[in-house]
């Protein structure tokens, strides 16, 4: 017989909470530290601010979830002026911030593909970074059937890759419509990856030749400043989408998008652009034959 102790309990209790319940007590645990930083009481803080220091101890401790307002009366009585924003920023993601794959592709991965739409078509500057595959953005009908017949084998969803790769070339219309700036920039590795044809891959090579869209490759034999990172997109200077095997972040704190801009800069000031990198290309659709 087994018999749970109070440590049991409390980890089931931990393992029990939504995300949106984490997300809470993560920005609750962030304002307490500002307080604390002031040096000021729950009750002061409560008169700054000039509502009840119940209240105080209600958002301290994930009671009460705060609106825009409460963070910024809170920031400014603390002298934090200048963390309401992230603040807000993490307010507002909550549980759609890490979002799983699995919920997301249950239905299929058409849906998956039309989802993403309407932020295309807001965006006027998308920077996107790969280390494993040839971005969305400039994948071929063959690249997009191979590269997603796999995630639908691997993850066991409906077979729906037909639509799925017609809903992504129908998505990527943006690429040649509507006055958007795109710059890529790919690891040399991603060019190596055996999922298509040669002819396939050859694709991306006529891709350059548009006038919105910048391409650059992170040579093997670049000495790097920067270490190779999971795939991310940043869309104008607002939002950042970061895939991980499980699960899809969506990132709008200011401090994180400015992060993953300055990782974006970075990386791109190590890549070869030009003839070099079509050389590069060339050779690992040569490669392919």
């Amino acid at each position: 017989m087994t018999i749970s102790g109070p440590r049991d309990a409390a980890a089931r209790r931990r393992c029990s909470r939504t995300p949106v319940q984490r997300a809470r007590e993560e920005l609750a645990g962030r304002l307490r530290e500002i307080r604390k930083d002031a040096g000021i009481s729950g009750r002061e803080l409560a008169v700054r601010c000039g509502w009840s220091e119940s209240k105080s101890s209600r958002i301290e401790n994930a009671k009460t979830p705060p609106s825009d307002a409460d963070i910024r009366a809170w920031c400014r009585a603390c002298a934090a002026d200048d963390q309401a924003p992230d603040l807000i920023a993490a307010n507002r993601q909550s549980a759609e911030a890490h979002v799983e794959w699995r919920r997301l592709q249950r239905t299929g991965l058409r849906r998956l593909q039309e989802s993403t739409g309407d932020l295309y078509q807001q965006t006027k500057t998308f920077r996107v970074y790969v280390s494993d595959v040839i971005p969305g953005f400039l994948q071929t009908a063959g690249y997009a059937s191979a590269l997603l017949s796999s995630i639908a084998d691997f993850r066991g969803t409906p077979d729906d890759v037909s639509e799925a790769v017609a809903a992504r070339i129908r998505r990527n219309e943006v690429l040649s419509k509507g006055g958007r700036r795109f710059s890529f920039v790919l690891e040399e590795s991603v060019l190596r990856y055996r999922l298509c044809s040669a002819e396939t891959m050859a694709a991306l090579l006529g891709v350059m030749d548009f006038q919105n869209v910048a391409v650059g490759i992170v040579p093997f034999a670049q000495q790097r400043a920067v270490w190779p990172m999971p795939t991310f997109t940043i869309f104008d200077d607002r939002r950042v989408h970061a895939d991980t095997l499980d699960a899809a972040s969506t990132l709008t704190q200011p401090s994180q998008v400015e992060l993953y801009a300055r990782a974006f800069e970075r990386l791109s000031q190590q890549a070869t652009r030009g003839a070099a990198a079509r050389a590069l290309i060339a050779d690992a659709v040569s490669s392919l034959d």
